[in-house]
């Protein structure tokens, strides 16, 4: 009887757990939403700001030059959040796909309800995004594209910073510093972010404990 009712307690828990980290995976995707908005808003509350002093010299290089770098501060903030929201939801499918293991042991029937091919990543690892390539799935994450954003602010900022110093007369050399600066910038996101999610260990089994069960 008492193991009865401790093999029911331990399904109570290993349900609500996964239920639990469906809701945290879910917590994930909305904050990368959110984050990413509100950085698109600030971004483009900015521009049109930038905009209505286009025609006042005086007026237009302090702003840009105050507000550039606080934009693309917080670009920088929002895509290494984006990383680890990225990473957050990866831990929660593996714990997923751990517990969806262990239902695979309970019943023979259970083995073709919960069978790996049936599931989603990483217990099928031919998942959609990594058909055309580990690169291209990188450049396809919700960080790599509001990265790629920023960096095109960053870019634009060198450009105008270079034309300044130059005294103008400059644009190509300027825009060739400023094409350099956003492609640098984004090779050096992409090796920050394959960084970061080499950090990942793909383990979706169950220990020998659970198996016990």
């Amino acid at each position: 009887m008492d193991e009865q009712v401790t093999q029911s307690a331990f399904m109570s828990a290993i349900t609500t757990e996964h239920f639990v980290l469906q809701t945290a995976a879910s917590s994930t995707i909305s904050e990368a939403a959110a984050r990413s908005s509100l950085y698109i808003f600030s971004l483009s509350s900015s521009l049109v700001a930038i905009g209505f002093t286009a025609q006042s010299p005086d007026v237009f290089m302090p702003l840009v030059a105050a507000v550039l770098p606080a934009v693309f501060l917080l670009g920088v903030f929002t895509v290494v959040r984006l990383v680890d929201t990225a990473l957050e939801n990866m831990q929660y499918l593996m714990g997923i796909a751990r517990i969806r293991s262990y239902y695979r042991t309970l019943t023979p029937e259970a083995e073709s309800y919960f069978a790996a091919d049936n599931g989603r990543w990483p217990e099928v690892k031919s998942a959609p995004s990594l058909r055309l390539g580990t690169f291209v799935a990188f450049l396809g994450t919700t960080a790599s594209m509001v990265a790629f954003i920023n960096n095109v602010v960053a870019g634009a900022g060198v450009t105008l910073l270079i034309n300044t110093l130059l005294g103008g007369g400059h644009a190509r050399f300027a825009l060739s510093c400023g094409a350099v600066s956003v492609v640098i910038l984004m090779m050096s996101f992409l090796a920050f972010q394959r960084w970061r999610f080499s950090s990942i260990e793909l383990d979706v089994q169950p220990t020998t404990s659970d198996k016990a069960r």
